[in-house]
């Protein structure tokens, strides 16, 4: 245990022994029991120090793989690399810096799963709850919060069905929309779901959207402002925000996505960048690892809770890889690794957390390509197991956001 950890722990227990020992004194004889804070030294990191063999593996990936985006890896609580390799914008020549802030697609779905599961520690909510239950003209019977956060709510994807209408009916496609819009729009025109209830596991967008949804309706709070409050506060993790569409004209970020490998495909934000919930959460490799420790160190959810959330909840495939709620699962005999990919608008990134080795590995990217499925050698660095679905059968998935 770390000195700082221990002076935490210490810190803590007396301040619950004198407030409990003040309390005595008058009617209230309840303790208070001041939380434990994030720990920020472990973002200390001297590049001098850098790993040299994760140094020229980067370099590698980024000459001969294309890699342009931000990259930490650190173990057993220390930074062990970090850098920041190419552009935030071409067409600006701007660079980016270790502190550059990504769109974080659907490795936003990590941040919306532990909301709804503090929800739930909190009497909030019941993960057999029906979403008919907050949302009433919800056209689906069946659907439950658990289906949603497993993937296994048979809901078509929102996103090319309210491009559907956007592109028939020559919507602008400029201005956001918001969770509740979308939720109207699903309402009004009830479009054929993909499947019955958990019949099987089909990743779509539509079922962390409507997590958002219900965080909205539960709380009674926009979703940018529980999650700040509730998740990246607690966590630390001071620069993350959730920035929409449907609030912001302009995202507030110098972080230009770039589609299809090719500099000359900057991604313009549009109407669909208004939904978050499923994504919409911008933030730093730095947060990421804040973030990992906050729930390593059961800051936001009790570890029972996120036992549960790691659970495969879906057959293995290709006998590793599975979902839990809101997390990608690799298990191997005596091995657990909790990541999540993500893919949106020129962004494509993983975030991995090798329990049992206690390493993670964050790789942020605005050049989305193939750059991220050749981190075989990163893997075998570090000390941690493949994870790559093409790995175990050579079939050479991709899709895997």
């Amino acid at each position: 245990m770390g000195t700082v950890y221990k002076n935490i722990l210490l810190s803590s227990a007396l301040t619950v022994s004198m407030l409990s020992c003040s309390n005595s004194k008058g009617n209230d004889k309840t303790p208070v029991v001041t939380k434990a804070k994030p720990d920020l030294n472990i973002l200390k990191y001297d590049s001098a120090n850098a790993d040299k063999r994760i140094d020229d593996f980067m370099q590698h990936l980024h000459t001969h793989s294309g890699f342009n985006g931000n990259v930490l890896v650190a173990k057993h609580g220390k930074i062990l690399y970090e850098n920041a390799i190419g552009w935030a914008d071409y067409l600006r020549k701007k660079k980016l810096t270790i502190g550059s802030q990504f769109e974080l697609a659907s490795v936003s779905k990590t941040m919306t799963s532990t909301a709804i599961l503090q929800l739930m520690e909190r009497g909030k909510l019941r993960l057999d709850q029906n979403v008919k239950d907050f949302f009433p003209n919800f056209p689906y019977d069946g659907v439950t919060i658990k289906l949603l956060l497993t993937h296994r709510s048979g809901l078509m994807n929102y996103v090319y069905f309210t491009d559907d209408i956007y592109r028939k009916e020559h919507r602008d496609e400029r201005k956001g929309i918001s969770n509740q819009d979308e939720m109207n729009l699903i309402a009004q025109y009830k479009p054929a779901r993909f499947n019955v209830p958990d019949k099987r596991f089909l990743y779509n967008n539509s079922n962390f959207m409507v997590l958002g949804s219900i965080i909205e309706k539960v709380t009674g709070m926009p979703y940018a402002k529980y999650m700040k409050e509730n998740v990246f506060d607690p966590a630390g993790m001071s620069h993350t925000a959730v920035y929409s569409k449907a609030a912001y004209d302009k995202i507030p970020v110098d972080v230009v996505g770039h589609d299809r490998g090719q500099w000359r495909y900057s991604v313009a934000q549009n109407f669909l960048d208004g939904p978050v919930g499923d994504k919409g959460i911008y933030s730093t490799v730095g947060d990421l690892y804040l973030f990992d420790n906050a729930l390593r160190r059961g800051l936001l959810l009790k570890q029972a809770t996120m036992d549960s959330a790691y659970v495969p909840r879906n057959p293995m495939l290709h006998g590793h890889f599975s979902y839990g709620y809101g997390w990608r699962i690799f298990e191997a005999p005596g091995q657990q690794v909790i990541y999540h990919t993500g893919w949106w608008h020129g962004f494509r990134h993983i975030y991995l957390r090798d329990m049992k080795n206690d390493i993670t590995i964050v790789l942020l990217s605005n050049l989305a390509n193939g750059s991220l499925l050749h981190l075989d050698d990163l893997f075998k660095i570090v000390g941690m197991p493949v994870v790559r679905k093409s790995a175990y059968n050579g079939t050479g998935e991709t899709s895997d956001d």
